[in-house]
């Protein structure tokens, strides 16, 4: 078993994190005050080719394997993770989706500038349309519904939480064509946000990540083309859960970020720090505090390797994905507090960043499939 990085996963590494430090890190605290969507660096990632890292590079992606992509997620949320999410969303749910599911059509007309990052010398990007008012965790009960009209369905209905909600050019939206048939009777559709009928809600106030783009979606009327729908009829929900098997790495990544960001912070500040005549990290209390992080974050670390791995190697990676999300979103949630407290009061202030990596860990245990339904996908698997 070999754990050292290729040269080129190291190359992408040190790209990711100088852009990072060098794009993101300025004004990063201004964007999350003003929850200004962070959309000049996202070109920039664009430029980078880190908005289709894993889509084929006949598709316009950069063609690199998902533990490059878990690289590059990890060194930009130590920062900023208002533009990783947006990065996620784009790779995972969108660019993944179109390409192994969508049609050659499709993956032309749509996956192609998507993988690109930009279209027109603008950002072109997506978004994952699942979650309703009334579907959440529980996905089977789709009320958006899709009504066959022949040549084209008519789209009506609801959707929340929406990540590039306002900024995507494209959404790919689950909605229910035969409720007769429950999760068979869902179907998932390519609309893009400037076909009539399409509303976008006013931005959420999040408590984290808000600079990303997050909105309610609304559609009334819409028609989308037969050419539009994703895989036979029926095939909705199945396509959901299968590209948020992959989303769930993004996640797993990003919240592995934040944990390592806080991390390296909290260490930073121990050595600069005095108390009692010497700096804290030569206090007991606060080496076992740093150990413990180092110790859960490379836990994490190599959860979210292994189910990159998986993916890479076509292996059934379902259970390894949810259980690199749980760990790592509950480390991030654990270890961005432990950095508040070893800053003591500078921790509760934004200069020191850390206050913000805690409040942007939260969402890492809620979005993309909460840590009570991993719990689920892991008991399901392991007892099967």
């Amino acid at each position: 078993m070999n754990f050292a990085l290729t040269e080129e996963q190291l190359m992408i590494q040190k790209a990711a994190r100088e852009f990072a430090q060098q794009q993101c890190l300025p004004g990063v605290i201004e964007r999350d005050e003003l929850q200004k969507f962070p959309k000049e660096q996202l070109v920039q990632l664009a430029d980078l080719g880190f908005l289709g890292m894993m889509a084929s590079t006949q598709y316009g992606g950069a063609g690199m394997d998902t533990i490059s992509y878990v690289i590059a997620m990890e060194e930009i949320s130590k920062v900023d993770a208002s533009v990783s999410v947006a990065m996620s969303v784009n790779n995972s749910l969108v660019c993944w989706g179109l390409e192994h599911f969508g049609n050659e059509y499709q993956k032309q007309k749509f996956l192609v500038p998507l993988a690109n990052g930009k279209k027109d010398n603008n950002l072109y990007i997506g978004a994952f349309l699942l979650s309703e008012p009334e579907a959440g965790s529980d996905a089977t009960h789709q009320h958006t519904s899709a009504i066959d009209k022949g040549d084209h369905y008519v789209l009506n209905g609801v959707k929340n939480w929406i990540t590039n909600g306002n900024s995507a050019s494209v959404y790919l939206v689950m909605a229910q064509t035969d409720a007769s048939k429950g999760p068979k009777g869902i179907n998932a559709f390519i609309v893009e946000k400037n076909t009539p009928g399409v509303l976008v809600g006013a931005k959420e106030n999040k408590m984290g990540i808000r600079g990303s783009d997050t909105h309610s979606v609304s559609f009334t009327d819409v028609i989308v083309p037969k050419e539009n729908r994703i895989g036979e009829e029926g095939f909705g929900f199945s396509f959901a859960m299968k590209t948020l098997n992959g989303g769930r790495i993004g996640i797993a990544a990003q919240a592995l970020g934040i944990a390592a960001g806080a991390y390296e912070l909290a260490l930073a500040y121990s050595k600069e720090r005095k108390s009692f005549g010497k700096p804290i990290h030569e206090h007991q209390a606060i080496q076992f505090k740093l150990a413990e992080m180092a110790t859960r974050i490379q836990s994490a670390r190599l959860l979210c390797f292994q189910a990159a791995w998986e993916k890479d190697q076509h292996l059934d990676y379902t259970v390894s994905a949810a259980m690199a999300k749980l760990h790592a979103s509950d480390t991030a949630m654990w270890a961005s507090t432990e950095a508040v407290q070893i800053h003591g009061g500078y921790g509760f202030v934004k200069e020191y960043h850390v206050e913000r990596l805690m409040r942007d860990a939260k969402i890492t245990q809620i979005y993309e499939g909460t840590s009570e339904i991993q719990k689920m996908v892991i008991g399901r698997g392991i007892t099967r």
